[in-house]
């Protein structure tokens, strides 16, 4: 099974459409899942919720789940990776001094081979890894917020009143270049040995995907839900869901 990037499998983005390999980055193990093409990394970042931020803090890496939310256009090298929590959330507070890495997986399926050994996993998987700044300019500060807020429900944020000082003083908000980055994935059925093929045990794999159910409105929440959230919710339906 192989889902992970070593420190030598990072590619640098050195153009607007291809992810190509520095010094220290060049492909090694499971060069055949690279991925060259920066459009399907955008298309991986879309399709994703969670990120994982690694960062040195101390005498020991930290490694935390959270929402992000990318500008392929914003001011950073290759592109603008937004993360945001509570400005006393120590990992935040180290992250703008320091090298992070942000790895980003969606699985895709479960691989059933023929043999214990080659039973793997269908994902595709990222890892951006760069200097960290924190994100001081107001009109950034809020552009990078609306974005995180429009990759969980698109369009949401301009349903929402103007944050205040307070809860913007509250937030901390850092920005990671895309320039640097990582791509793999796994498609398909199991790689089995011809001899496991003939002896006729089964093989293939079980697609996954995310399922959304019908929004649930809060207790004393007031008229029907809002549009955008019934979008994304439907989106995110099985298809049976949404037959008549």
């Amino acid at each position: 099974m192989r889902l992970g990037h070593s420190t030598a499998t990072m590619v640098a983005m050195n153009s607007r459409t291809t992810l190509e390999p520095t010094e220290r980055t060049t492909i090694g193990r499971g060069r055949d899942r690279a991925v060259a093409d920066r459009e399907r990394l955008m298309a991986l970042l879309a399709d994703a919720l969670i990120a994982h931020v690694g960062v040195v803090m101390g005498e020991h890496p930290v490694v935390l789940p959270t929402a992000f939310a990318v500008d392929p256009d914003g001011p950073d090298e290759g592109g603008s990776l937004y993360l945001h929590g509570s400005v006393a959330a120590a990992w935040l507070r180290a992250a703008p001094a320091a090298t992070v890495c942000v790895s980003i997986t969606e699985l895709d399926g479960l691989v059933a081979g023929r043999s214990a050994f080659h039973h793997s996993m269908n994902y595709r998987s990222a890892v951006i890894i760069g200097s960290a700044r924190s994100v001081d300019d107001p009109a950034e500060r809020q552009r990078a917020l609306d974005l995180i807020v429009d990759h969980m429900i698109p369009g949401r944020s301009a349903t929402l009143r103007a944050s205040t000082r307070k809860e913007l003083a509250a937030t901390a908000v850092v920005a990671v270049p895309l320039r640097e980055a990582s791509m793999k994935e796994r498609a398909g059925g199991p790689g089995d040995e011809p001899e496991d093929v003939a002896a006729g045990v089964w093989g293939g794999h079980i697609p996954l995907r995310q399922v959304a159910a019908e929004a649930v409105p809060d207790p004393d929440a007031r008229g029907p839900v809002p549009r955008d959230v019934a979008a994304r919710a439907s989106a995110l339906m099985p298809v049976a869901t949404l037959l008549p």
